[in-house]
């Protein structure tokens, strides 16, 4: 069974990335995946700096998230947009991560051959499509899958009710679609 990480670069009270990234969690159980869901507020890990990476070596929390990632075939990320980027909370964990904790580790373990599904919600009328860009072109460059299809959720105050289901039957379907999709890339690359 492809196991599934579900998180999102949002650790905001009421934060819609992180209710799309468990609506989308429900959507990757139907298709047939274990889902793990997290939040980045339990990995708090300091801004990444070399130097004290030599000192101290990798924080606790950065290698626990990093060993989530190792053990899990896909990943579900939703990310708010700032400033037409990603937020630096997903960015230092993403960077953490990335790095080697033993010479024998292979380079970027956390990252290789994972498949990935991207989505944004936003209370804007774009739904964060800007993020996904740049978001993909970071995910590849560190040899991740990362799936064509992506969900975008515009005006997202209108579009989850108080308990964070996504009432928006459009963006339910493309959230069915996009991990269904993760499903089966995530079993054929295993296979092989």
């Amino acid at each position: 069974m492809v196991k599934v990480l579900a998180f999102s670069g949002s650790t905001r009270n009421g934060s819609y990335n992180q209710a799309l990234v468990e609506n989308a969690a429900e959507a990757a159980k139907a298709a047939g995946a274990e889902v793990t869901v997290i939040s980045l507020a339990d990995y708090a890990m300091p801004i990444f700096n070399e130097d004290e990476e030599s000192e101290y070596g990798m924080p606790e929390r950065a290698q626990a998230f990093k060993q989530l990632l190792i053990d899990h075939d896909a990943f579900l990320i939703a990310s708010p947009e700032y400033n037409s980027s990603y937020p630096a909370l997903l960015k230092n964990a993403i960077d953490w991560a990335s790095r080697k904790t033993s010479d024998d580790e292979p380079m970027l373990a956390a990252y290789k051959d994972k498949v990935i599904g991207l989505m944004a919600a936003s209370p804007g009328g774009l739904g964060g499509m800007r993020v996904l860009a740049v978001l993909r072109m970071l995910l590849q460059n560190i040899m991740s899958v990362v799936i064509p299809l992506q969900v975008s959720v515009a005006n997202a105050a209108d579009k989850f009710d108080d308990n964070g289901k996504l009432t928006d039957e459009t963006a339910r379907k493309q959230l069915t679609n996009l991990t269904k999709q993760l499903v089966s890339m995530a079993q054929k690359l295993n296979a092989g």
